[in-house]
């Protein structure tokens, strides 16, 4: 377990952004053999990866016409973004004007130091990645001199005027820092996105949990990289990381855009597989949606079904919901006990209550886009959308585990 926290950490605190993500996701796959399909003009590669921005597909060739094992997370969680033109100087302080991204859990950014990371985009056409881990900016909370009812009434903040981090008291231009940091004057835009500098790390007298910024949901990202370039499958095998999932999936790399559909499309016409053989093929695939889950909340244990509430270090969370804001059915739910079983993988169900709506997944729009039957599950976890959350430091194993078990069967 030691190794493969230490691998997890490493891959959280190398990836401040989705943009990040991909990169690390390239390193890791690139060490097991995987090559950079660049353009479907090409040869397929038997173990290859495709990139779009802050999404990735990776994908193993199995046998000719054998159906799809696919594993598919998202590489995006919700956070403060910089804004195109930031600068503001009030009351003798430089802040910076973000803006917000995704359902931001918004009181966990208060006090925080935080860093600054992303991508550059130049007039020739070329980009590259920066991150700053130093501690360069903060959102500071109001004294509570200043508001006597804070913890009585809870904090109240205005999007717009109460999450402006300060980031100095003379600071030059967002645009001139951002120059200074890549050494290059010819900016013609940038995505940049702040983050929380303490890195990962282990938690609790008995090291029995993690600590970490953006486990939703880096830890099924690096869980399903681990699946695909550790274990043999005479499936055609997929992991695709998605963008934009946090708001909604609904762009050219979200799981409602064509990125996975190009390659699943890309891979059957490798293996010459007719109109009508894909859709005997596609009917015998399954794609397994991973996106980590609530845990059971020791103080708020009232917010779960007391027969469906996962709990942290005992396994994967299988999401159902009649409502079909998780893709499982009886017969996926099936599929994936057996295969927990039979790999020795413990499994969890959660389901929710009727007066607590739960969140959605990419798992119901893949499944909806391919005609592929979706299976969700999820790592349990406290703090979802916290700049820091928490889960247990077992599951990243069991995780690996059952999608190991995914892949193979």
């Amino acid at each position: 377990m030691v190794n493969s926290l230490s691998s997890l950490f490493r891959f959280l605190d190398e990836s401040p952004t989705p943009f990040h993500v991909v990169a690390t996701s390239v390193s890791l796959l690139e060490q097991k053999g995987f090559a950079h399909q660049k353009s479907f003009s090409d040869e397929l590669q038997t173990k290859g990866y495709f990139i779009r921005d802050g999404a990735i597909i990776a994908w193993s060739l199995g046998a000719k016409k054998a159906p799809l094992r696919i594993i598919g997370a998202h590489t995006d969680s919700p956070n403060l973004r910089v804004q195109p033109n930031p600068n503001i100087h009030n009351a003798g302080w430089s802040q910076l004007g973000i803006e917000i991204y995704g359902g931001v859990l918004l009181n966990s950014w208060l006090d925080r130091d935080l860093g600054i990371a992303g991508r550059v985009l130049f007039t020739d056409g070329t980009s590259t990645l920066f991150a700053d881990h130093s501690a360069i900016a903060r959102v500071p909370q109001l004294a509570i001199h200043l508001d006597r009812e804070v913890n009585e009434r809870g904090v109240q903040l205005d999007k717009h005027q109460h999450t402006v981090p300060v980031w100095g008291t003379n600071a030059p231009s967002f645009q001139e820092w951002l120059s200074g940091k890549v050494n290059r004057t010819d900016i013609a835009f940038y995505d940049a996105h702040l983050f929380d500098i303490n890195p990962a790390t282990l938690l609790g007298v008995d090291n029995s949990l993690i600590a970490s910024a953006r486990l939703d949901n880096q830890l099924s990202c690096w869980s399903a990289l681990q699946a695909i370039t550790s274990t043999e499958s005479e499936y055609n095998v997929i992991v695709v990381l998605n963008d934009h999932e946090e708001v909604g999936s609904e762009s050219m790399t979200g799981a409602a855009g064509p990125m996975l559909e190009s390659v699943v499309e890309a891979i059957l016409n490798h293996h010459s597989v007719s109109p009508m053989e894909k859709h005997d093929l596609l009917a015998a695939s399954w794609c397994l949606s991973a996106d980590n889950a609530h845990a059971v909340h020791p103080n708020y244990q009232e917010r779960h079904d007391p027969r469906h509430g996962p709990r942290v270090n005992e396994g994967a969370a299988l999401k159902l919901n009649g409502n079909q804001r998780y893709a499982t059915t009886s017969r996926g739910a099936a599929h994936i006990r057996n295969i927990a079983k039979a790999v020795d993988a413990p499994l969890q169900v959660f389901v929710s209550r009727n007066n607590m709506p739960c969140g959605s997944t990419i798992g119901p729009i893949t499944s909806t886009r391919l005609g592929i039957e979706a299976i969700d599950i999820g790592a349990p976890q406290l703090s979802m959308h916290s700049a820091r959350e928490l889960s247990g430091a077992q599951d990243p194993d069991h995780l690996v585990s059952l999608m190991s078990g995914f892949i193979a069967r």
